[in-house]
């Protein structure tokens, strides 16, 4: 096993990484910047390295310097959290060739999957649905676009090759406006990612977004864990996640699940793994892969009952991993609020200082969460705070269980978005399942 870790990341997903260590016996390195020294997991740790000022280009982006904090500590490995570096290739690529394991797949695989045309082509050829598209990058020639589309069919999506978090997408209803929208989409990437290379695919009207779970180790076993319904967003955000997700059939799981895992194996993959999908009539459309760690992971945690982090860290020693297909069972259903320091209604981040805090309990409720009671929110991050997940035998009763648990928690001195959690938890059409992914825009207005 791993004797100790950097934790090349802030707030509460620190926090778990570092119960997991503790809980295999390895010691941990909480690198932070001048604005988090009070952090939770910067005070448990068994060792701080302050790695630079409260931006974040300049403390949890500076590859150097967190390097430089695994070299001084004598730690052995490097585990990226998501978000920050977690998929940067050139990140894993570095940490690699100082002489420390990264935690989560090679730089090559972050590479191939962290490009929208390349992931969708090895996806082809691992036997995974894929949406209907321009199996590579558009070009422009506007008559062979335009044939393209056609064929395709109306409406269509450009997208950004490099893109992701929703941006560099333009949607089109008709041909008139094709080679216009290609060309602006063009123009964002370039400005966005530095890469304007951009694919064309079907535009679904109404989907779902169904990911796969997935594991795989360096000695040829790859498991998948069910899967996540996470459909309820804003702005391409997520806000509500669930396992299993309603109305997915044994079969349909096992369908799209064997595929997932093969792919895993077919690609060389390593570690923790999420496959994204819209799900439409019946139909899995994959859109790209997660090479990291997902913040809704506690729900799947919730069904299957395997620490996630915790085969994270012994893929990464080199052991198999602990599970195999066989032994996962999907039991119960777990619901996931995210729950953000930001106003209700505009979404406004609202940082600032906790005075009073009180978190649910009980049976099946379990809060992921770095704040308590005299903290100060710092405005330089993602507004998250904590991740109020319950667990039940039915759906209805882990719905119940959230209200109760939402109705419980306590946050004073900052504005969250709790109420906008109640109102999602008593709205009937969420209360049925199966709402796609412009469902929670449309009733909030923003559509």
């Amino acid at each position: 096993m791993l004797e100790k870790v950097v934790i090349a990341n802030r707030g509460e997903i620190a926090l778990r990484v570092l119960r997991a260590c503790k809980e295999l016996g390895i010691k941990t390195v909480a690198v932070h910047s001048t604005a988090d020294r009070e952090l939770k997991h910067v005070l448990l740790a068994d060792e701080t390295v302050c790695i630079g000022p409260a931006p974040s280009v300049k403390s949890y982006l500076n590859i150097p310097a967190i390097i430089a904090a695994a070299e001084v500590t004598g730690a052995d490995a490097i585990h990226p959290g998501y978000g920050f570096l977690s998929e940067n290739a050139d990140f894993a690529e570095q940490v690699e060739k100082s002489g420390f394991i990264f935690i989560g797949p090679t730089a090559d695989v972050i590479r191939l999957m962290g490009d929208k045309v390349s992931a969708i082509n090895a996806m082809k050829k691992a036997g995974v649905p894929c949406v209907p598209g321009s199996d590579g990058p558009v070009g422009n020639d506007a008559r062979k676009n335009k044939e393209i589309a056609k064929r395709i069919g109306y409406p269509v999506i450009i997208k950004a090759s490099g893109g992701g978090g929703g941006r560099g997408m333009r949607v089109v209803y008709n041909e008139k406006d094709l080679e216009e929208s290609i060309a602006m989409t063009k123009a964002e990437a370039k400005a966005a990612f530095n890469n304007d290379m951009v694919y064309m695919e079907k535009y679904l009207e109404n989907p779902r977004h169904i990911e796969i779970q997935v594991l795989a180790d360096t000695h040829g076993n790859a498991v998948y864990l069910a899967e996540r319904d996470c459909s309820m967003q804003r702005r391409h955000q997520k806000v509500v996640e669930e396992a299993p997700a309603p109305g997915i059939t044994p079969e349909l799981r096992k369908f799209i699940g064997e595929r997932c895992a093969n792919a895993c194996r077919e690609i060389g993959y390593r570690g923790a793994g999420t496959f994204e999908f819209l799900f439409e009539n019946g139909e899995f459309y994959f859109i790209e892969m997660n090479t990291r760690l997902q913040v809704e992971h506690p729900v799947t945690e919730m069904i299957t009952g395997v620490d996630l982090v915790k085969e994270q860290l012994r893929v990464a020693a080199g052991l198999p991993l602990s599970i195999t297909q066989d032994d996962i069972k999907v039991k119960g259903h777990a619901m996931e609020c995210r729950i953000n320091a930001e106003d209700p209604n505009t979404f406004l981040p609202s940082p600032g200082k906790i005075n009073r805090l009180h978190v649910p309990g009980g049976l099946g409720v379990r809060w992921d969460s770095h704040i308590y009671a005299g903290y100060s929110v710092p405005p330089h991050y993602d507004s998250m705070i904590g991740k109020l997940i319950t667990f039940a035998e039915n759906r209805d009763i882990a719905i119940r269980r959230m209200e109760n648990a939402l109705s419980e928690t306590i946050v004073d001195g900052i504005k969250t978005n709790i109420p906008l959690h109640h109102q999602i938890m008593a709205d009937e059409n969420f209360r049925k399942g199966g709402t796609n992914i412009h469902y929670l825009e449309k009733k909030l207005g923003l559509k």
